[in-house]
């Protein structure tokens, strides 16, 4: 299968799904898991992993209905952009414009400015954030999409929803401030200290002050970026977080790191870490994909091996280039193993058993994306 087919199938299962599905992370939707939670972080968080890990899907059992998910919606919206981009057929608007009304209707709202959550509770081991809680992660690519919307199609009003984002990061966030710099929280409900989150909302700022022309954003998106540099490893990765039980390095997150890092150096901003920058992307490409191309969740384990990595993968090398053999690989694992006769993707394989549950965000909305960004770079397109 080649990636028009590929993107084709991919877009006929998405259209006639309305773009709505579920989550890998949605169990708490359900109300009699809500209510077999106790309001209890250790039952939200085993209610949670039990859905999460079981190839079986008993959601509409348990009274989960599929759903529009912020960040998809945003994926989608940038893939679509892309799609127009490379050729032009006004078909494509006309989703974007859908896009963009769902992504106004799905904002968070009661903060300062736009912003974007989950459409589901969700319990991690460091904070609970109900529903529609918006996050510096969902907030930033939305963000982006937008922007490139903006720059693909000249719709000014996809503009007009980036721009805001602004004042969510800066003045509804918490933030940790030493020495170092700068880390944004995750939410406006935590005081976490998480790199790619802390980064995504940085690399928002900075291709956001082009716009806007506010100090305040290139000040404090440097000292974002220079914080979490000061914490890349001598290998050139990163931990996910600092903390004790967050330490581990994993290979989308790790994606998101280099990913924002690489937009800095597009605007013309951080060259004291493009080495830094190379050294990371070299780790990136050295550790986390077995012979195949197939996507080591963790650098030092071979399973799970998720869509999610695949696709962010297939992303970041579209766009730093020079490794068109391992990009033509992770394309091929992913369209030969994961991608279903429907047209669809599985969430994940592992040891025994493949997971083929078609979950909207995780699997489809991140495979749609990294198709997309892979077909604008064999086009001889570029979303830099």
């Amino acid at each position: 299968m080649n990636i028009d087919l590929s993107i084709r199938k991919i877009r006929a299962f998405l259209e006639k799904e309305d773009f709505r599905g579920y989550d890998p992370y949605d169990g708490l939707n359900s109300p009699i898991f809500r209510t077999f939670s106790f309001n209890q972080k250790v039952f939200r968080i085993t209610l949670i992993q039990v859905m999460k890990r079981c190839p079986l899907n008993f959601r509409s059992v348990l009274g989960i209905k599929k759903d529009f998910i912020p960040k998809g919606i945003g994926l989608f919206l940038w893939s679509y952009a892309k799609l127009y981009k490379v050729t032009g057929n006004s078909e494509f608007l006309e989703k974007i414009d859908f896009f963009l009304n769902l992504l106004v209707r799905l904002k968070s709202r009661g903060y300062s400015g736009n912003c974007w959550g989950y459409n589901f509770d969700w319990q991690s081991r460091a904070f609970f954030l109900p529903k529609f809680t918006p996050t510096i992660v969902n907030s930033s690519f939305v963000g982006h999409a937008l922007i490139d919307t903006y720059q693909f199609t000249a719709k000014e009003r996809a503009l007009e929803m980036a721009l805001p984002i602004s004042a969510f990061i800066l003045r509804d966030l918490n933030r940790k401030e030493d020495a170092r710099g700068i880390c944004f929280s995750y939410s406006p409900l935590d005081e976490s200290s998480v790199h790619n989150a802390n980064l995504l909302g940085a690399s928002l700022l900075i291709r956001l002050y082009k716009f806007l022309h506010e100090e305040e954003l290139k000040d404090t998106a440097l000292a974002s970026l220079a914080y979490s540099m000061s914490y890349q490893r001598e290998d050139g990765s990163w931990y996910y977080a600092e903390t004790d039980y967050q330490r581990w390095i994993d290979s989308f997150h790790t994606g998101f790191n280099l990913q924002s890092i690489l937009y800095f150096l597009e605007e013309g901003y951080g060259f004291e870490y493009k080495d830094a920058f190379k050294k990371g992307v070299r780790f990136y490409a050295e550790n986390f994909f077995l012979d195949d191309g197939a996507p080591k969740y963790y650098y030092d384990k071979t399973y799970p091996l998720d869509i999610h990595s695949a696709a962010q993968a297939l992303v970041l090398f579209s766009r730093v280039g020079g490794y068109a053999p391992l990009m033509e690989k992770i394309h091929q694992w992913m369209l030969k193993t994961m991608q279903d006769e429907e047209g669809f993707f599985y969430y994940q394989k592992n040891r025994f058993f493949i997971n083929k549950i078609p979950y909207i965000r995780w699997a489809q909305a991140w495979a749609f994306h990294a198709l997309t960004e892979f077909w604008l770079f064999q086009k001889g397109g570029s979303s830099c």
